[in-house]
């Protein structure tokens, strides 16, 4: 059954009703961005406001230790039947380990609900290194310095399932495999008879083409967009290094029913929105391409720096391309570094089917030197004209473009859409920028914007409880946003993300953020492409090393660890050769005895890895304790390891990522 966008919007956003009037399966954040439009939008949060969320009631409540980086976006489901463990809210996360968690979302214990891992160590089953000499050839280090579980899972609610693709590479054999799988969200097992290997072709002449086909590459083709479920079928994108794909897989079987590739004849077009995902109004499919070839004008049948509309079965029903697509192709602007977002009809707008875009741009390409903000007609895209973009709308927005998606807002007479833009080629950042809404169209220049920058620029998340409105007007909706201090080049960066919220109405001056108290609210260090999960009453933050939890604060636990950083980045090593040491910093900041310290080192490469010091046993209130890290790496490429700290506080273990590189030279630098 086909759903009208509306429809979709209140099946994945019901925490305002009664939880007796619905079964338990029918509620919760089940696909990335709250709906398949991407809206960013949650409707129904009846806890957090603007009168809630400041820093003496608002802060980090939890936070659960994971084996590996977290991109994807957690899902939630509200009161989950797990077996003979009772009834729990259950927040999802997956890593670059290879690993699926369920947690309890409300941080009642320690210890994942259930955990899956995809790799098997013991046989050489990895998750699939960035760079090897093993491989032959270097895959994107745009995730360091692993691939496992990238793009946000999709879970249908009325079967308990959630499909995720995940990545690995057997050493031994030096194959790589891309796999779909099917886990039933109660105990993590699988279903329909997945796992199912993903494999495909279609006709072509384009980059690694042999007899007038090309064919998925299992190895370097990074699945990186948040899986869309749509009429029964998993729709997946890739971006590679010689081809994009989307491919359609039936729900029920795991058979692949549809496939498409944005660049059959040329190269690259690659679908990866910084992971934001592909689109739909519940009809239609949306999906925004990369650098490549744009031909289809001319007759061809390669769509680079496109926005393309797809039926179900993965036929091309319409698409954009703007006018300066050439220039863009040359100089690496593309426009799959946002992903569509399909806007909410408008009262009194004269095109209401809408979808608002953004990518890379900024001269030489663009005319006022900004990336634009592309407006365009769902039900007539404007395809390609050389002179003049056939668009509802373009806004001159950040000057280097985005990373990022935005999000939307509309309650009672007041509509917003939110960017974040990037200093990806140099600058000081951008900031949140607010663009109102009137009768479906947007105001030329921001109407607020932060005073903070963001350095990477940032997808938003907005939460509101529309079913109490204020008399203001619905002055109770918030944005939320993650922060990643470190540049996009710093691969992985180590600075703790920063959680930001803002009122809806004015985003200049913040409602909160994570930095004003560090010793309380520091999380895990900050991701790439993170975008929080806001639902009843708590906020969920992803990062390189944890699952942090932010809500209304209660009394603080009586055992409390701070730790001085959330991550270590060493420098490049010669293969044999020790680093410079790292130094960590542990402090009781509760208000009874730390006990039962122990420190070990697990992951992928532990043994690459050393700590010494005297963090053992025990702390009194207000101490602290000194441990020394260092790497010496056993082979070249990426090394990553968990510096894992148990102890008797409510969240052990603690733990603090150990990355870097082995080098066959001399030490040059921070990776």
């Amino acid at each position: 059954m086909k759903l009208s966008l509306g429809i979709i919007l209140i099946l994945v956003c019901l925490p305002a009703l009664s939880q007796s009037a619905l079964s338990q399966n029918e509620y919760g954040v089940f696909t990335q961005g709250y709906n398949p439009a991407r809206t960013g939008l949650n409707k129904d949060e009846t806890v957090l406001t603007p009168l809630s969320v400041t820093e003496s009631k608002f802060g980090k409540v939890f936070s659960y230790s994971v084996d590996g980086q977290i991109y994807a976006q957690p899902l939630y489901v509200y009161n989950l039947n797990i077996p003979g463990q009772g009834t729990h809210n259950v927040v999802y996360v997956e890593t670059q380990f290879d690993s699926v968690y369920a947690f309890d979302a409300d941080g009642k214990q320690s210890t994942p609900l259930w955990q899956d891992s995809f790799i098997d160590l013991a046989q050489g089953v990895e998750p699939v290194p960035c760079s090897s000499a093993d491989q032959g050839a270097q895959v994107s280090c745009s995730v360091f310095p692993i691939y496992g579980i990238t793009g946000t899972p999709v879970i249908d609610p009325t079967t308990n399932t959630m499909y995720l693709v995940s990545r690995a590479y057997n050493i031994n054999t030096e194959v790589a495999y891309q796999t779909l799988h099917a886990l039933d969200i109660t105990t993590g097992a699988e279903k329909f008879g997945g796992p199912v290997q993903i494999s495909g072709s279609v006709p072509g002449t384009g980059s690694g083409s042999s007899n007038g086909t090309i064919t998925f590459n299992e190895l370097h083709d990074l699945q990186r967009p948040a899986l869309l479920l749509l009429d029964g079928t998993v729709y997946i994108g890739w971006a590679g290094s010689e081809h994009g794909w989307i491919m359609g897989y039936n729900a029920a079987t795991l058979v692949q029913t549809a496939i498409f590739s944005t660049s059959p004849n040329a190269i690259r077009a690659g679908v990866w929105q910084s992971g934001n995902g592909i689109a739909s109004d519940g009809t239609y499919i949306y999906a925004a391409t990369g650098d490549g070839l744009f031909d289809v004008n001319t007759g061809g049948s390669d769509y680079g720096d496109s926005l393309i509309k797809f039926n179900t079965s993965l036929e091309v029903e319409d698409y954009f391309a703007p006018m300066d697509q050439a220039c863009r192709y040359s100089s690496d602007y593309d426009v799959s570094s946002g992903s569509p977002v399909l806007l909410p009809a408008q009262s009194g707008s004269a095109d209401p089917f809408q979808v608002v875009m953004a990518g890379k741009g900024g001269s030489p390409c663009d005319p006022t030197g900004d990336a634009p903000i592309y407006v365009t007609n769902r039900n007539n895209l404007g395809k390609y004209n050389p002179q003049q973009d056939d668009v509802l709308q373009e806004i001159a927005g950040s000057a280097t473009g985005y990373w990022s998606s935005p999000a939307y807002w509309e309650s009672g007479l007041q509509a917003a859409v939110y960017y974040a833009g990037t200093a990806a080629h140099g600058g000081g950042g951008d900031p949140l920028k607010m663009y109102s809404r009137t009768a479906g169209v947007l105001s030329t220049s921001p109407v607020s914007q932060s005073t903070n920058v963001f350095p990477i620029g940032a997808t938003p998340t907005v939460s509101e409880n529309s079913a109490s409105l204020t008399a203001s007007g619905g002055n109770n909706g918030i944005v939320w946003v993650i922060e990643r201090q470190d540049p996009l080049y710093a691969q992985p960066g180590e600075k703790p993300a920063i959680l930001y919220a803002y009122n809806a109405t004015n985003v200049t001056t913040p409602l909160y953020n994570s930095a004003a108290n560090p010793s309380r609210d520091q999380g895990g260090c900050g991701n790439k492409f993170a975008v929080p999960t806001v639902v009843n009453g708590k906020v969920y933050v992803g990062t390189q090393n944890e699952l942090d939890i932010f809500g209304i604060l209660g009394a603080p636990p009586s055992v409390s660890v701070a730790l001085s950083a959330p991550c270590f980045s060493f420098a490049t090593q010669a293969v044999g050769t020790t680093s410079p040491p790292e130094y960590l910093t542990i402090t009781n900041t509760g208000t009874a005895n730390l006990t039962g310290l122990v420190i070990s080192i697990t992951g992928l490469n532990p043994g690459d890895f050393a700590e010494s010091g005297n963090c053992s046993g025990s702390l009194a209130v207000g101490a602290s304790c000194k441990t020394k890290l260092t790497m010496t790496p056993t082979a070249t490429g990426g090394r990553i390891a968990s510096l894992q700290i148990v102890d008797n506080a409510p969240n052990s273990p603690q733990n603090a990522e150990l990355v870097g590189q082995g080098s066959t030279t001399e030490n040059f630098g921070i990776h």
